[in-house]
This record gives C-alpha cells, structure tokens and sequence, in this order.
C-alpha cells in the first residue's frame, strides 16, 4: 500500500524553494554513500522553477545522472517537451556529461521510444530520487486515469496512446519503474489540483495512487490545494 507524507506550504515558491534545497539534500547523500545521484525528473510549472533554483547549486554535477518520467512524441526541440523545458531551465547551464542525461527518444513514436527507453533503463535497480507532479484528473507522469499504468510482465517504459491532453501519443515510465527508488517527491500546486488531492487523500484509485516506493511517498503540496 501506498503511505503518503503530506508536508504542506502557503505558497508555490516556498514549496519550490523548498523542493530545490531537498533535491540537493537527496544528491549529497546520494553521492556520499554511492558516488552518483540518479534522479527522474518530472515535467510541469512547478518543476520548472524548481529546476531554475539549482543552476547555481554547489554540487558534484560530474556524477549526477538524469532520467525522465515521462515525455511527448514531438520533435526534440519542440516547447512542449519535458527535456527541452528542462535543458532551457537547468540543464543547459550545468555541467553535467551529456552522455548522462537520458532523454526519452520520443520523436521515434510511441512504441518505438518506449523500447529504448526500456533498455536505457536495463540494468539500473533503483534511482535515488523521482519527481512527479499531479494533474488536475489525477494522473502522474503520462499514466492517465482509464489507461494502462503498467504491463505484465512489468516493463520500465510503456507507450502511450490517445492521451486525454495533446499530444495524443507519449511515452512514460511504469508505475513499476517509478516505484523502484529510494525517495519520491510528489511537487503539487494550484488551486486546479484540490479535487484531485481530495480523491487521492481519501482513497481514489488515482494514477498517482500507483507509485509505491518501498518508503514513505512525500507530497509537498500548496496550501491552495487543499
């Protein structure tokens, strides 16, 4: 079963400023006892801004490895991709080898990116931090209410089809996948989202619901939200 900590802020900066410092919190310790921090990142406003506060961060960039939960199949250099918003914020900007930033290849298509995905992801056990974020429907990555959130034999990164927000077609790690970590961070904020963060707080059967990280699920949520 899932097991949620709520840790809740009065506004969508402190929560950001807060994310930023705890991300880092995560890759020190992460490179103390392992020497590398493998983080997932999510896509989204918020996550926006958090990712601009760590441009300037005091960090081992060198062992740092990125991944991502999710992405739309558009061309690499389209706004609307998670990794384009993600290198204009942040990435771009620190030195982290790019032989270690591993973007979905999601303008092969759904299918066909999904099964790189899964062998970029092969051998990998267990990451060390995933971001997500919250939609006003409940969902988390790409894993829609209604859709298939993971395939059996569970499989790290499924296709996506008819998606009820455009792009139609994504890519997204499974549940599964997402659930094999050591810390995850749920970054949710707007006054959109309180009707979702009513049904997961009471129970739902939300795509968010299905990450299942062997500790607690942390959900750093505004205070408009609720």
């Amino acid at each position: 079963m899932q097991t949620c900590n709520w840790q809740i802020f009065p506004d969508a900066a402190i929560l950001q400023a807060h994310a930023a410092d705890e991300i880092l919190t995560a890759a020190r310790m992460a490179l103390q006892e392992r020497g590398r921090f493998l983080v997932v990142l999510a896509g989204g406003t918020t996550p926006n801004a958090v990712y601009r506060r760590l441009r300037e961060a005091d960090t081992d960039w060198s062992n740092w490895h990125i991944f991502f939960g999710d992405e739309r199949c558009l061309s690499p250099d389209d706004p609307e991709r998670n990794s384009k918003m993600a290198f204009d914020a942040w990435l771009a900007h620190v030195p982290i080898p790019a032989k270690q930033i591993h973007t979905i290849p999601a303008e092969f298509g759904a299918e066909i990116a999904a099964k790189k995905y899964c062998k970029t992801l092969a051998g990998i056990e267990e990451f060390d931090l995933v971001l997500l974020g919250l939609g006003e429907d409940g969902h988390t990555a790409s894993l829609f209410p209604g859709h298939i959130l993971d395939y059996q034999p569970p499989v790290s990164a499924i296709p996506v089809f008819h998606s009820p927000k455009p792009p139609a077609e994504r890519v997204s790690m499974s549940a599964t996948r997402l659930s094999q970590v050591r810390r995850v961070m749920f970054l949710v904020t707007g006054e959109g989202k309180r009707r979702a963060v009513q049904l997961w707080r009471s129970g739902a059967n939300l795509p968010a619901a299905a990450i299942m990280p062997n500790s607690d699920v942390e959900v750093f949520v505004e205070q408009a939200c609720l």
